[in-house]
């Protein structure tokens, strides 16, 4: 979780897994949006650059503050409910694992959440984070209502309107900071629900055979596949009566959570790190190791997993209609080369979004995140793993690694030049830059 004290005694910035890094002039904490205006109109007066920089959970370079550093930690909690129109408005860093227990208390619960709630509500809006479900969109998609700081230090507000002719919705709806720094969200939020959880290990063959089906019967479903070894663990997720998880399940996770998932996986993954050869055998005891459990509470007690194990990750988007033959070939070349990674492929399903920069393109997708232990060399898996996207029009998820050029994205986004047109609107120095945002995006070569 994030540490203010850590983040202000220290002078430099790094991410969550600690690739990125960066030195910036000056950290900031505004704790009202007139000093985040303030901050805004003295950097655009000074040329400096601003990035807010959430939880650092990113993986890419997408909020690195190179000149100053802006947390919303003290710009938090629920402000508002509306329970007739399940409305619920947050201040902007909010993190999502504050969101679960405010909105229980009115009887309400998010729609969707990420398998990681670390992040701001902002940070995880403006990247399109997501978890899984055949139905299920990100948390961008479920904001109805932004508020922002421009280039400029001028506060807007906008209300979603059509998808179809919404422009700045569409533009907002996964924007990267580009357009500003989020203040206020009102996100469309649900009845509070329970979710039952059940894991088990499948053959590979068996899991593909059952996949639809189990995507469609299931609020939820998650893959994790073991590179090399043909065994997949199988994690669904059902709708229940609202209940509390219990005290003795919640001694349970956290233990699994210390000693198993993340105290014995590290071992492993310190043995692979040191003998990198041994990346297939560490693979085979991870998939051998994991037991079928069943576990039952709140759906913001049970869909989050610890992560105490640091890696760090790629993520492409597909069209779910071509996720079988994908999948399958994937799991053929891994059984031959597993490219250095003994983690698990991550697999889980997405529905189709409006948003400029959504990856989903407004198709139903599949989501493919491979992950690299941490101290280990990703390049082997990662630059294969870009080249080998390019077959299914793979589109990244923006808070992972990608190395998608701006001619690529340019192909994979039709309606990018236009959310460039927007975003000059209403940053028209660049102060919501950084140097990974001008070489994606190619906006020093355009604007400058």
């Amino acid at each position: 979780m994030f540490s203010l004290r850590q983040w202000q005694g220290s002078n430099d910035w790094q991410n969550w897994v600690g690739y990125e890094r960066a030195a910036p002039e000056q950290k900031l904490t505004p704790s009202s949006v007139a000093e985040l205006q303030e901050i805004v109109k003295n950097a655009r007066a000074n040329k400096k650059r601003v990035r807010v920089t959430g939880a650092a959970h990113s993986f890419s370079g997408c909020a690195k503050p190179e000149e100053i550093a802006v947390s919303l930690h003290n710009m938090r909690g629920l402000i508002s409910v509306d329970k007739e129109a399940k409305l619920a408005t947050l201040h902007a860093g909010t993190y999502l694992y504050e969101i679960g227990t405010a909105l229980k208390e009115h009887g309400l619960a998010l729609e969707n959440m990420g398998d990681v709630q670390a992040q701001t509500i902002a940070g995880a809006a403006s990247t399109a984070t997501h978890g899984t479900g055949i139905t299920l969109g990100s948390i961008a998609n479920q904001v109805v209502t932004w508020e922002w700081v421009d280039g400029k230090g001028e506060v807007h507000t906008h209300h979603r309107g059509d998808p179809k002719t919404d422009e700045l919705g569409n533009a907002l709806h996964a924007s990267l900071g580009m357009l500003g720094i989020f203040t206020k969200l009102t996100l469309k939020v649900v009845d509070l629900y329970g979710l039952k959880e059940a894991n088990e290990v499948l053959g590979f063959e068996e899991g593909c055979a059952r996949f639809h089906e189990t995507a469609h019967s299931h609020r939820h479903l998650e893959w994790f596949l073991f590179p090399g070894t043909n065994k997949i663990q199988q994690k669904t997720l059902s709708v229940i009566e609202p209940k509390a998880m219990t005290g003795t399940q919640k001694v349970k996770d956290h233990f699994d959570s210390v000693v198993t998932l993340n105290g014995a996986f590290y071992v492993l993954c310190e043995l692979a790190r040191m003998k990198p050869s041994l990346t297939k055998k560490v693979s085979e005891i991870s998939a051998s190791s994991i037991p079928n459990t069943k576990r039952e509470g709140y759906s913001y007690e049970v869909f989050p997993t610890p992560r105490g194990v640091k890696f760090n990750e790629s993520e492409y988007f597909i069209k779910l209609s071509d996720f079988d033959e994908c999948i399958s070939e994937v799991n053929h070349i891994l059984l031959n080369d597993n490219k250095g990674s003994h983690f698990p492929i991550e697999v889980r399903t997405h529905k189709g979004e409006t948003g400029m920069l959504s990856p989903t393109q407004g198709e139903d997708c599949a989501v493919l995140s491979f992950h690299v232990y941490k101290g280990m060399d990703c390049e082997p898996l990662f630059k294969w793993l870009y080249e080998y996207m390019k077959k299914w029009q793979g589109r990244p998820h923006w808070g992972k690694v990608n190395k998608l050029n701006h001619l690529e994205l340019q192909n994979l986004y039709p309606k990018l030049n236009r959310f460039l047109e927007i975003r000059r609107e209403f940053d028209p120095d660049n102060v919501f830059m950084n140097s990974w945002l001008e070489q994606k995006f190619c906006i020093s070569s355009v604007y400058k």
